[in-house]
């Protein structure tokens, strides 16, 4: 009788940018999430409090059961690079330096004291450094016995970007850029410079560049960044103020363009654009440059990706093209969350020194489905004690029923099985349609979503497919590789004569609503063994339509975050102008439902809240 105690290992990331939590037993990851979709704040950075009870209790077990708790980076080094930073810039900063260093001095620099806290937990506490983190989460799940290891955000402690070899249980960092500079600083400066948020604009940034010219790349390549063969690169700092400065940019990189940063929700001009388009340019260069260097470097026919910009997924889809690599895998929760998936995997393997087996095809990160999920008995529990109207579909009807809404131009809300870990959304908490809906996009952006009609959705399509739709035959199942839709499926004068927003107006393929101006598409590929009820639902849209291709967008709306429990989903629901909501095998018409006018008065941010 085997009476060995498991080892439970849980993994923190928090205070910077998308607090998580996640718990691995034995090696095996058994659950993950986003404080955000506990607490309902975007990108909440305080410490996942919820996030690490849903851990626990999906383990059913309690602190004690912990054997090692890991924080994924090194708190006292980030202050170090903090304070050398503001001492090399005196006397700049001060205003930045004087509301910085309180906040350290409050929460951020005595974490083994806090987490033992927070968590009444008195065993070993591992520290490991942010880009360690990072690396882990991109390999240690990984299918590959071993490859290539790239590592790219906006700043850890002091690493920018790192690279280096993993190989069974074992990860080696072999180089790394140090900030200030920082690729992914300078997209975020970017972002910023053309009125988006910084740490949740930049997805905003990159939907917006196929409608601009690559008119600003030789300014950014002669006055920005010196790039080097192997794309390793400099920044010059004239044109930065983030280094002390309570601001991306400065008045130097307003001169440099000829204007000041748009003001976030003022009018998006062709300039903004051009703007985009460029620095998308120079990021996907540094980016295939890093990738060929790497590869020449290691030999490896494999590359692991994470860091926050690996959820570039423009980038990823050129590195896929034009590197030298056979294989890459891409973290779905590339950016801060999936440091705590890292640290815990890293004391596995690499601190314990426990072996990692692989086939070399499957990863080990369960289709990243590792939230909560909620039963049909609680959600039919849930819709009787609030009277609310529903249809209980079987399990075998379920699937056709959501394909015929679908093809009737129906918006859907669909929450099933377990919630995705990362920010994108992959048919367990999505909203989908119609791909070949030509209003369809315009519908989700302004009317369910509630965001800017520039904004691209994204295209589900069953994996055994993909090649007939796009020019890509390549696993794509956690929606971060860009790829062109077929010649054969697009209609290419469509929109010669238009520029800038009004190219929205041109019918562009087969597939309208999820065809990008630059006629490409961010593609999740879906198989029976991912997800088999969204896979059930695109198969039978297929036989009923001819088209394998739907649209799923993320379950929320603008500034909230993606939803998580069926309550969430039905307040969502409401507030918007989606026609059916399926909960599980539960399927709600928002014309049968009452109070509609209660929601649809409602300051929406108060609903959701």
């Amino acid at each position: 009788m085997n009476n060995v105690k498991p080892i439970y290992i849980l993994g923190i990331s928090a205070f910077y940018h998308d607090s998580a939590a996640c718990l691995v037993k034995d090696g095996e990851i058994i659950a993950a999430a986003q404080e955000e979709r506990f607490t309902r704040k975007k990108h909440d950075d305080s410490f996942p409090t919820q996030a690490v009870a849903y851990c626990l209790k999906e383990a059913n077990i309690t602190v004690k059961d912990l054997t090692y708790v890991g924080f994924y980076d090194k708190p006292f080094i980030k202050l170090e690079r903090l304070l050398i930073t503001y001492l090399t810039y005196a006397p700049f900063g001060l205003l930045s330096f004087l509301k910085a260093i309180p906040i350290w001095l409050k929460k951020k620099i005595f974490l083994k004291e806090l987490i033992q806290k927070e968590l009444e937990f008195e065993g070993e506490i591992i520290f490991p450094e942010h880009h360690e983190s990072h690396a882990a989460s991109a390999f240690f799940p990984s299918p590959f016995k071993e490859a290539a290891v790239l590592t790219i955000d906006g700043v850890g402690e002091w690493t920018t970007t790192s690279f280096g070899v993993g190989k069974d249980n074992h990860i080696e960092l072999q180089a790394e850029l140090k900030f200030p500079h920082s690729l992914g600083l300078l997209y975020s400066a970017f972002t910023y410079y053309t009125g988006f948020r910084v740490n949740s604009g930049e997805y905003k940034l990159m939907g917006l560049a196929p409608y601009g010219e690559p008119k600003y790349v030789d300014i950014i390549k002669k006055e920005l960044i010196d790039i080097k063969d192997d794309g390793s690169f400099k920044l010059n700092m004239k044109y930065f103020d983030y280094c002390v400065g309570l601001k991306m940019t400065n008045r130097h990189f307003d001169k440099l363009f000829g204007a000041p940063a748009r003001k976030p929700e003022t009018k998006i001009t062709q300039r903004d654009m051009d703007i985009a388009r460029s620095i998308q340019e120079v990021t996907n260069e540094i980016m295939i440059r890093m990738a060929n260097h790497l590869h020449q470097v290691t030999g490896q026919e494999n590359l692991c990706l994470a860091g926050g910009v690996a959820l570039n997924c423009v980038g990823n889809g050129q590195i896929l093209k034009q590197s030298k690599f056979k294989n890459i895998w891409i973290q779905p929760a590339a950016g801060d969350a999936g440091g705590a998936l890292g640290v815990a995997l890293l004391t596995w393997y690499q601190y314990l020194d426990k072996p990692r087996v692989t086939n070399g095809k499957t990863d080990l990160q369960s289709s990243t489905l590792l939230g909560p999920g909620y039963s049909d008995e609680y959600v039919e529990d849930y819709l009787k004690k609030n009277n609310l109207p529903f249809l209980k579909m079987n399990a075998k009807e379920a699937p056709a029923k959501i394909a015929g809404l679908i093809n009737s131009e129906k918006v859907i809300g669909l929450v099933q099985g377990r919630m995705e870990f990362g920010p994108r959304a992959l048919g367990a908490r999505s909203i989908i349609g119609d791909a070949r809906s030509e209003k369809m996009q315009s519908i989700l952006n302004l009317k369910i979503k509630f965001r800017e009609s520039f904004r691209p959705f994204a295209p589900s399509v069953i994996r055994e497919h993909v090649k007939d739709f796009f020019d890509l035959d390549y696993d794509s199942p956690y929606m971060l590789l860009v790829a062109p839709v077929k010649n054969d499926k697009c209609v290419t004068n469509a929109q010669n004569q238009l520029w800038g927003i009004d190219k929205l107006k041109a019918k562009r393929s087969v597939i309208p609503a999820i065809t990008h101006v630059d006629y490409s598409a961010r593609i999740q590929t879906v198989t029976k063994e991912s997800n088999t009820y969204y896979y059930d639902i695109i198969k039978a849209f297929y036989d009923l339509t001819g088209c394998p291709v739907i649209i799923n967008t993320s379950y929320n709306i603008r500034g909230e975050p993606i939803v998580c429990t069926p309550e969430d989903a039905y307040r969502c629901f409401m507030c918007t102008d989606m026609d059916y909501l399926v909960l599980g095998h539960f399927l709600l018409e928002k014309n049968a439902q009452p109070n509609k006018d209660k929601y649809k008065k409602a300051d929406i941010t108060q609903v959701l809240d």
